[in-house]
């Protein structure tokens, strides 16, 4: 497994180790003792989540707000996303600023994504399956989204492709730091 630290060093990318023959291929998704001997995280993934979507469905920025903030790890199964995560942390020297990763079933890539960040992914291939894990189950009464077209972080989300949105992220609030997320490092 090699894991990459991107611009925002707290995202991770991580790249498993692949092994193909003739009759396809077999690869760990997920080892919890590598991963905490490579990276030193200790994080205890309770939920996995598993979604489809139709090629300009943008599903996001969602974050949940602390005592039910989650770590993510995302991968996509089936087709390929645009995955993204947006620094949220008040006091983080990367507050604002945002990392976009292509995730694929071809490159079987994944995305670590901390607690303090919203996180939000745009299929664009005709159909994505994307799965994730997260360390906290989902809480409704804690979700928060930020509006995919904030113009304050300015994510540059492909021009060729329709967004396709669901009611409830429609409704995505103006991005502002958060206080409830303090900045570790």
């Amino acid at each position: 497994m090699k894991i990459t630290p991107l611009d925002i060093p707290d995202v991770l990318l991580i790249e498993p180790m692949v092994f193909e023959d003739d009759r396809g291929f077999f690869f760990e998704s997920f080892n919890l003792d590598k991963f905490k001997e490579i990276t030193s995280l200790d994080v205890s993934f309770v939920q996995d989540n598993h979604s489809k979507s139709f090629k300009g469905v943008l599903r996001g920025l969602h974050y949940q707000i602390p005592p039910h903030a989650q770590v993510k790890l995302t991968r996509v199964i089936q087709g390929e996303v645009l995955d993204i995560a947006v620094d949220i942390r008040e006091s983080s020297p990367t507050c604002g600023q945002y990392v976009a990763e292509i995730l694929s079933s071809n490159n079987k890539k994944q995305l670590y994504i901390p607690e303090g960040f919203a996180h939000g992914f745009l299929t664009l291939s005709d159909t994505s399956e994307y799965l994730y894990k997260t360390t906290h189950p989902y809480n409704p009464q804690s979700e928060r989204c930020i509006l995919w077209r904030d113009a304050t972080l300015n994510i540059q989300w492909p021009k060729s492709i329709k967004i396709q949105l669901s009611s409830k992220d429609l409704l995505g609030q103006y991005f502002e730091p958060s206080p409830l997320f303090s900045y570790k490092r």
